[in-house]
């Protein structure tokens, strides 16, 4: 069953996040992970306006999304990002 890991991002040091974005996809990539969305333009329908930079990444299980956030790889690319952003991310199990 596939899971779909979201993330949600104040960007604090677009510069340096940049160092974070090119990290973070060879990690996911290699966990089996493909984006299905990256920062591109979202429309509030509902409630409070969204205003953070929303990440949709679609991984083959939500074992195999756990296994990439806690790789070496990742671990490497998140403290890249450490400084350069506000990030909450979290996993749903798809149907």
């Amino acid at each position: 069953m596939p899971a779909y890991l979201v993330a949600r991002i104040r960007v604090t040091n677009p510069e340096k996040y940049r160092g974070y974005m090119a990290l973070s996809p060879a990690a996911i990539e290699k966990h089996g992970g493909r984006f299905l969305a990256r920062g591109g333009e979202t429309v509030t329908l509902e409630g409070e306006p969204e205003e953070r930079r929303v990440v949709i990444v679609e991984f083959p299980s939500l074992e195999a999304a756990r296994t990439f956030y806690d790789s070496p790889e990742y671990r490497e690319a998140r403290a890249a990002r450490e400084g350069a952003a506000e990030a909450q991310f979290f996993v749903v199990e798809g149907i």
